[in-house]
């Protein structure tokens, strides 16, 4: 199993609670605290939290993937219109 190690912060931001609340949870829940060499403390997730932070890069991902296929319909669409150069000529002829 993969190990995730992060900040209070990045916690915080997982379980949508302050970086205090946070660090309680780490605590009460015992998980592994280390200080790393930056100077912040990092926590290791836990199988739960583990899972719900692969979730999270998941839906993440969806809505890239969403994102990615807008574009992509929009460039059919564009390709279908004819170049400003043909409009041009129609006009003309």
């Amino acid at each position: 199993m993969a190990q995730i190690w992060m900040t209070y912060d990045e916690l915080a931001t997982l379980c949508e609670c302050s970086s205090s609340e946070a660090r309680l949870r780490a605590i009460h829940l015992s998980l592994d605290r280390r200080k790393s060499r930056d100077g912040a403390t990092r926590v290791k997730l836990d199988l739960a939290l583990t899972a719900k932070f692969f979730a999270s890069v998941r839906k993440s991902d969806f809505d890239l993937d969403c994102a990615i296929e807008a574009l992509r319909a929009t460039h059919r669409q564009m390709a279908e219109l004819p170049a400003p150069s043909e409009v041009h000529r129609r006009g003309v002829a």
